[in-house]
């Protein structure tokens, strides 16, 4: 199997690289390394979900879906301080780095696991859940992921992806609307959509 951040055990050679940036007016120092996404940084479209997010009114956690070495899930749980984040990834790499990137910026209100998909995560219920889907494992891959999504949402829980229109974000849409009674383009910049579905009637 080609090592990529999909992996669950990454084999390429960890060189890590620890950077400092500003995420909705927060200062952040992450660090990140070999084998996981967006090991330079910051991706565009990482950026513009973080920027655009915001949490439903209902109450309850959040659940960050393939969350690499942390910068979603940990902005957020940062500025939604009464919520409990969930980061998850296959990657053990990234878990490693997100558990370290947690402490080094002080972030305590998170719950970061191992978990391929939703394998790990129990019967939990989420305000919203929020991904940066891993494109390299595939549509039917990703598709599961949303599908799967609704059943870990209560009544008018959100999921949020970001993906770009190169990588499928018009079917995407299409595809949400099969299953989610509300979806929306919250916003469109240099070929990047930031979707949201909505779960009207729980499930």
């Amino acid at each position: 199997m080609t090592d990529h951040y999909y992996s669950k055990h990454p084999q390429s050679e960890n060189i890590t690289e620890t950077k400092r940036v500003t995420l909705r007016n927060e200062s952040f120092t992450f660090t990140t390394g070999t084998g996981v996404f967006s090991k330079k940084g910051i991706d565009f479209g990482t950026g513009l979900l973080i920027e655009n997010f915001q949490a439903p009114e209902i109450d309850g956690d959040l659940l960050d879906l393939g969350c690499g070495y942390g910068p979603i899930g940990i902005t957020l749980a940062r500025i939604y301080k009464d919520r409990t984040v969930m980061m998850i990834d296959v990657n053990e790499r990234a878990i490693t780095l997100a558990k370290q990137n947690a402490k080094q910026n002080d972030v305590s209100n998170v719950n970061i696991r191992q978990s391929d998909g939703f394998q790990n995560v129990e019967n939990e219920k989420f305000a919203a859940i929020v991904t940066n889907p891993p494109i390299r494992a595939g549509k039917r891959v990703i598709y599961h992921f949303f599908e799967k999504s609704r059943t870990y949402l209560p009544a008018n829980g959100e999921l949020w992806i970001v993906i770009q229109k190169k990588q499928g974000a018009p079917s995407t849409i299409t595809f949400l609307n099969t299953i989610f009674e509300q979806v929306e383009t919250v916003v469109r910049k240099k070929g990047y959509y930031i979707i949201r579905a909505i779960n009207k009637n729980g499930y």
